[in-house]
């Protein structure tokens, strides 16, 4: 069997349920829609990246991003933005599309200060608030940075909530890369069971009504 190629939402996916996983990321015969949601996140997005990396005006739109953008502008370094991160299973560094690559994210904003050995990793959430925030995303993210550069040994992390402007932050060590990667690991282990066995169990929430996996029994939309 082939190793999997994953990401964090790909993990969340399985962990949602595997049967929306199956569908959506082995048998790809579902695609799920954007929504309006979906949608004003990546105009966020760019109008960040835009920002940072060009000057380029904000939209009257999203103006109130301006104060936290300056500030993420202001910290001393190397900015990077929509910054590809890939991890061979060996947790090596390699290109985002390399065909080795067992993990792949990318980071909205990387800044690196590799002579004070420090960098600071941040991730652009849109939903109203950090009520349901998960840094594990975080952790990842640093261990690709520390991969690829290896002059950083910390790195600042925070997700960003730029509606409610809330940092939710996490400071990550070289040192504890092993510990950062041990539960994705078990978790992506349990999708190759599944891969192999061909059981993939679907799970009742929530959010099955909004599932584009229309054929499941929990969905009752």
């Amino acid at each position: 069997m082939q190793p999997i190629k994953w990401s964090f939402s790909s993990l969340k996916t399985f962990q949602q349920c595997p049967k929306k996983y199956y569908h959506t990321k082995v048998a790809k015969d579902i695609k799920e829609p954007d929504t309006t949601a979906t949608l004003y996140g990546k105009s966020a997005h760019t109008v960040a990246e835009e920002y940072i990396s060009n000057k380029t005006p904000i939209p009257p739109a999203f103006e109130y991003l301006r104060d936290t953008l300056d500030a993420l502008v202001s910290i001393p370094g190397i900015k990077l933005c929509e910054e590809q991160l890939g991890l061979t299973k060996d947790l090596e560094p390699c290109a985002f599309d390399a065909p080795e690559a067992w993990w792949r994210g990318i980071a909205d904003l990387v800044v690196l200060d590799e002579d004070k050995e420090l960098a600071w990793s941040v991730d652009y959430k849109t939903s109203k608030n950090a009520r349901y925030a998960d840094v594990k995303q975080l952790d990842l993210v640093a261990t690709a940075i520390f991969k690829k550069y290896p002059k950083i040994k910390k790195v600042k992390s925070a997700l960003l909530f730029v509606v409610s402007k809330e940092f939710v932050k996490a400071t990550h060590h070289a040192e504890m890369v092993a510990k950062y990667m041990e539960k994705p690991s078990q978790d992506v282990a349990r999708i190759e069971a599944a891969l192999e066995n061909g059981v993939w169990n679907p799970v009742s929430g929530p959010l099955c009504r909004f599932c584009a996996v229309k054929q499941c029994e929990y969905n009752r939309s």
